[in-house]
């Protein structure tokens, strides 16, 4: 009988070691594939940060005033202000007056004409009824 309960205890031993193994092994594989991600994570944002600092760099250049000045000249042919060209507030013509009667409304004008087509006396016919509307 102590033999028996010496080889179940061993078979214990045995199982949970097999078993505690296998957790290591889990722990271990999931640790390789999380230190792959950030290993990718950290080279992505390497090649992330270089573009931004290559586009960083392209824009600094665009934005040259000199270069824009050159590009002004070549393209544009701007002249120097004139001061004879600005004029006071004084010397401008008068507002023109308004047209006489309401604002134009193209939607109004449409409703009167419709109205003007029926009959005298005559009332508009009802709006025909909705879709899944109730008769």
């Amino acid at each position: 009988m102590m033999m028996m309960l010496v080889r179940l205890v061993h078979l214990i031993v045995v199982a949970a070691l097999v078993v505690a193994a296998v957790g290591v092994y889990t722990i271990k594989f999931e640790s390789t594939v999380r230190a792959e991600r950030v290993a990718r994570l950290a080279a992505e944002i390497k090649r992330e940060r270089d573009t931004i600092a290559a586009l960083r760099a392209e824009w600094a250049l665009l934005d040259n005033p000199a270069r824009i000045q050159a590009l002004v000249h070549r393209h544009l042919a701007l002249k120097m202000l004139d001061p004879a060209q600005i004029e006071h507030l004084d010397s401008l013509p008068e507002r023109p007056p308004m047209p006489a009667g309401p604002p134009a409304d193209a939607i109004a004008n449409i409703i009167d004409a419709l109205e003007g087509e029926l009959a005298p006396g005559a009332a508009p016919s009802p709006a025909p009824p909705a879709a899944g509307a109730p008769r």
